[in-house]
């Protein structure tokens, strides 16, 4: 073991948060070419770490483990695949996003203290990248001197950039992006050092979920087992970054009845196969129709004309065969070109479904039935299982269909379990399918024709 691969082990808890694998699997090299760190995505993973920078750096194991976590998250969030083209000012941003998240995961001085020495907090836009001098998860009550120099037009925007970023909830990339770019150009953020891998050259450009799935989810692990700050957190993932599209709706008529027959299983049909049928019924109402009704008759006797009469009406009401389902459907990347047969879907077997559809990649967008048949996708891009599990839990699903090509990870621990005890069935699209991720919480399983 190297002299770094050691530092490494030490900086985090002994047999905890899936290290032992994450160092199985990923090969930790000194590379003084590198400025700080950087993954390279290749066949076989790297953590390149430049133990001068190190040694200069991140010379205890909280400030080492600082490093790591930030490096970590520019892997785990991918932000240079959610996006076309990557500028400085959105690498920028980026490190602003991670560095105040790993401060609120670690709020310790001796935590802090990595990003408080190595960014100084009189340079403006570098003093957005340091938490603010022992902040400890404090309300910010100060601004750094390099926002308060700053001309008033501009200062309370970015003073509110700064206290969102440093505050218990955090602020999203997007938030950030909305506001920054109108004070910032390329050569103002130039200056400002950053930490990770930037996606420089296609190497190190975080496409780690689909260049090695395996070593993805080891890294998620790392991340997300960590205690975390009080939820919500907003900036936790750029998984919140939602981009609307809309596509043409495509049908396959064989894929009715194959969705169809999954749907009925999983809402456990009775009777005549439909998920409910309708019967008449009578009810009593008030009506000014003149009727010889017994309390109309007693008036008239008394000599007095009644203002209404008491009739009855038929109606038709709805009578539940079986429960409907929840459907989450994968609208991820690994998906295009196949929505729009699954959209075409899910128009023809409304009646089955629940008033909304779940789209899932990184998170869960509801659309209805109406923005269904105009074609309306909202998806960040990415594909994560996890999402449909915490769905599940907070919502209490009980019955459930998936829709996706199977590409989604294996559901682990208490998001294996959530899924399991629900009623849970998986029509796969897409050539070839995945049917392995989901096999073990699945109850039914169809193929839908693409």
């Amino acid at each position: 073991m190297s002299a770094i691969e050691e530092q490494i082990l030490d900086c985090f808890p002994s047999g905890s948060y899936a290290l032992s694998s994450l160092l199985r699997l990923v090969d930790i090299v000194e590379d003084r070419q590198v400025p700080t760190a950087a993954v390279e995505c290749r066949v076989q993973p790297r953590l390149l770490i430049n133990p001068d920078f190190v040694n200069c750096h991140a010379n205890t194991p909280e400030r080492l483990l600082m490093l790591v976590m930030h490096e970590l998250h520019h892997v785990l969030l991918g932000h240079t695949t959610l996006f076309k083209t990557v500028t400085k000012t959105d690498n920028f941003v980026f490190d602003c996003v991670i560095n105040a998240l790993i401060s609120r995961m670690f709020s310790h001085d001796e935590h802090l203290s990595f990003l408080t020495d190595f960014y100084s907090d009189k340079i403006f836009p570098e003093c957005l990248l340091r938490p603010p001098t022992r902040w400890n998860g404090n309300v910010v009550k100060t601004l750094p001197p390099g926002i308060q120099a700053l001309p008033k037009k501009q200062l309370a925007a970015v003073a509110e950039v700064y206290r969102s970023l440093y505050s218990e909830t955090g602020i999203t990339y997007q938030e950030v992006q909305d506001i920054l770019p109108r004070l910032l150009d390329d050569d103002a953020v130039t200056l400002a050092p950053l930490l990770g891998g930037h996606g420089e050259d296609d190497a190190t450009k975080g496409d780690l979920e689909n260049r090695s799935p395996v070593l993805f989810d080891i890294v998620r692990s790392i991340v997300e087992e960590w205690p975390q700050p009080p939820d919500p957190i907003s900036g936790r993932s750029l998984a919140e970054i939602i981009d609307h599209e809309t596509i043409s709706t495509r049908r396959v008529p064989s894929n009715r009845a194959i969705l169809r027959g999954l749907l009925l299983k999983v809402a456990d049909r009775k009777g005549n196969g439909r998920i409910s049928r309708f019967d008449d019924s009578s009810m009593v109402t008030p009506t000014p129709i003149p009727l010889l009704d017994r309390r109309s008759t007693v008036l008239r006797a008394l000599g007095t004309e009644p203002l209404f009469y008491t009739g009855s009406t038929t109606h038709r009401r709805r009578i539940p065969m079986a429960d409907r389902v929840h459907v989450y459907v994968d609208v991820s990347g690994s998906m295009d070109g196949i929505k729009d047969m699954i959209y075409g879907a899910l128009i023809d077997c409304k009646e089955w479904l629940c008033p909304s559809a779940h789209l899932f990649s990184n998170s869960i967008a509801d659309v209805n039935h109406e923005e269904i048949r105009k074609g309306v996708v909202k998806t960040t891009g990415g594909t994560d299982v996890v999402c449909i599990a915490e769905h599940m839990k907070t919502n209490d699903v009980r019955r459930a269909c998936i829709i996706t090509d199977g590409w989604v990870g294996e559901p682990r621990g208490g998001h294996h379990e959530t899924m399991s005890k629900a009623k849970l069935g998986v029509a796969y699209a897409g050539d070839p399918p995945n049917t392995t991720d989901l096999s073990d919480v699945s109850n039914h399983v169809a193929i839908l024709n693409t």
